[in-house]
């Protein structure tokens, strides 16, 4: 695994990843159905789903790794951390790299606890954590931004995208994740376009963007 030489990472990880599998069973015991982001993009949603992982994979934790040790990512940006798993990956690597993740996250009770989880990770020193609406919190992020992960509500990836956009150097990369949500559908029209300056490809959930110009 990718993280070994991060043996405190390493545990609070296992220890995440085994809470958030079962939220599909909770989601489902409260709502009749295993799909926790179905209703994650309005302002209802926000209050429903605070005390819900709404977690990356293992599998795609290692990928978000991966790709940021690949181009030497140094400012990794992140909207929505929840309870921290893709922001332990994430922040791995801009250690690794002698970088920093920025991070956001609006519910106050998932920020005490992710203080405490990079803690216990001891990556404290590689994360900041933005608490508040990323809106308005992003917008002292200072340039240039190497990698951008949207993980948050998905009505909301465009006008975080481009209130950032201007900061994001080129061969920097963009990923966004449950970009199937319909909520999202804006926002991927806009990386897909030849405007935006960004080649982008869909895997599975998550669209890959690279910036080109």
């Amino acid at each position: 695994m990718p993280l070994n030489h991060h043996p405190a990472a390493l545990t609070v990880l296992e220890d995440l990843h085994a809470a958030a599998a079962r939220d599909a069973k909770r989601w489902s015991d409260r709502t009749g159905t295993t799909d926790a982001t179905a209703n994650a993009s309005g302002s209802g949603a926000l209050v429903r789903l605070g005390e819900f992982y709404l977690a990356v994979s293992p599998e795609e934790g290692r990928l978000l790794y991966i790709l940021a040790r690949a181009i030497s990512a140094r400012r990794i940006v992140e909207f929505g951390a929840s309870f921290g798993i893709s922001s332990l990956y994430l922040g791995a690597a801009a250690k690794d790299n002698a970088g920093a993740l920025i991070t956001t996250e609006v519910h106050p009770e998932k920020c005490n606890a992710l203080r405490e989880t990079f803690a216990k990770a001891d990556l404290s020193d590689a994360i900041t954590l933005l608490e508040g609406d990323a809106h308005e919190t992003l917008k002292s992020v200072p340039g240039p931004i190497d990698m951008l992960f949207l993980d948050g509500w998905k009505s909301a990836y465009l006008p975080i995208f481009q209130l950032l956009r201007p900061k994001i150097r080129v061969g920097a990369l963009i990923l966004a994740d449950n970009c199937a949500h319909a909520a999202a559908s804006d926002y991927l029209a806009t990386v897909q376009s030849s405007a935006s300056g960004c080649v982008t490809s869909i895997r599975g959930s998550l669209a890959i963007s690279c910036v080109l110009s």
